[in-house]
């Protein structure tokens, strides 16, 4: 086994002599979204903490499978090792994993799917220590809920047996897989990188909305589009941004959706742009909305506070512990229209009234998820894991 220093004594080292850590995760880049930006940053960060880093991924994109990836990449510095697959984007089925992980240190699983499973099912013959980060296990919607809850308490319960902790990334994880693994879940919040956009915001008032994510069914952007539909009834100067990639939604589907409501003025889709034109439309932008049903965590609403902006957000679980923290942060129920608008309406008159104190507010709010922190709090649990360290506890790093 390899020395497993303590993170402040490697701080400054370059990675090579350390520790490998595989993590293993269904889509990585040039996939953009929550899950590739986790692995992405924690990679980078335990890099530079002295750790070697394997991402092994599948070799195609969900909303792109006729295009192949390069088999091996490094990006960022990060070997990327893409493997093939066959069956569901649900439960996409990848044995050539177990080619990538015989030389590491610590497999670090993302995600509540067939590797997951297959990974702790085949432990007795790979050896390796484990853990897992859940990403909000496989309840994003209520599809299949019945057969979800029985899986979840049988096959998952069990998989789970072969992990050395369950990294938990919201607190509704936490409640959740507290019930199969009890001691070993452990509430580590996500981290989000709150440089990328920092400070970008509009620093005059805008009636322009930005709302980012992938065109999944979950993100419930139809009821964002139904509040913008009362919105530019009051006012002409309203705007949404839309930016994302499709998903379980095409292209087609969205335009559909704002065409029938009347919005193609007063909606515009930008399909997979890169980092600086999100940054050019969050320059225009003064408020982040999101309507979605279901979220892990709520990263991209804390990205978009660390630019000045000021979310509107429908109370799911992870929103409502998110506004729970950071009162700035405004909840509207968007299956009511109406009551959405309002609140949209609302938030802007207040950062009207004080356009500085808002802004500076959100960014604030924002650096306390900043990734450092809780890249320390991942090695804890890698030190635990591999019988260095002390059980890290139960709570979160803001707790």
């Amino acid at each position: 086994m390899k020395n497993f220093d303590r993170p402040d004594t490697v701080a400054d080292r370059k990675a090579g002599d350390g520790p490998l850590i595989v993590q293993v995760v269904r889509q990585y880049a040039p996939g953009r979204g929550g899950l590739e930006d986790v692995v992405a940053n924690l990679s980078r960060l335990l890099m530079r903490r002295g750790f070697r880093v394997r991402v092994v991924t599948l070799d195609r994109l969900f909303q792109s499978r006729d295009r192949v990836l390069p088999e091996h990449e490094v990006i960022d510095g990060v070997e990327v090792v893409r493997i093939p697959w066959k069956g569901s984007t649900r439960y996409p089925l990848a044995p050539g994993v177990f080619r990538h992980i015989g030389d590491a240190d610590l497999i670090h699983v993302h995600g509540i799917d067939f590797f997951f499973d297959a990974l702790a099912w085949t432990r007795p013959f790979h050896g390796k220590p484990m853990v897992a980060t859940t990403h909000g296990g496989f309840f994003h919607t209520p599809k299949y809920a019945a057969i979800k809850r029985i899986w979840f308490r049988s096959v998952t319960r069990l998989s789970a047996l072969a992990y050395r902790a369950l990294l938990c990334c919201s607190r509704s994880d936490m409640a959740l897989f507290s019930q199969i693994a009890a001691q070993r879940a452990v509430l580590v919040e996500n981290g989000v990188d709150t440089a990328k956009f920092a400070a970008l915001s509009s620093t005059t008032p805008q009636r322009r909305i930005i709302t980012i994510g992938r065109f999944s069914v979950n993100k419930r952007l139809d009821r964002l589009f139904d509040a913008m539909q009362v919105l530019t009834a009051l006012s002409s100067e309203w705007h949404l941004d839309v930016v994302g990639s499709p998903s379980d939604l095409s292209e087609e589907d969205l335009r559909s959706e704002i065409a029938r409501r009347g919005l193609a003025d007063h909606v515009t889709l930008h399909i997979g742009v890169d980092n600086d034109a999100v940054c050019r439309l969050i320059a225009q932008a003064s408020l982040f909305a999101s309507a979605s049903e279901y979220e892990g965590f709520g990263l991209v609403a804390v990205e978009a506070m660390s630019a000045g902006l000021v979310p509107v957000l429908h109370p799911n679980d992870a929103y409502q512990v998110l506004a729970g923290q950071h009162p700035g942060i405004s909840l509207a129920d968007f299956s009511r229209p109406e009551d959405s608008a309002a609140h949209i309406e609302q938030t802007y008159q207040a950062l009207l009234a004080d356009p500085l104190g808002k802004r500076t507010e959100m960014m604030a709010a924002a650096s306390v998820h900043a990734w450092e922190s809780v890249a320390d709090r991942y090695i804890d649990v890698y030190r635990q894991a591999l019988g260095k360290g002390k059980a890290p506890q139960p709570r979160s790093l803001s707790a």
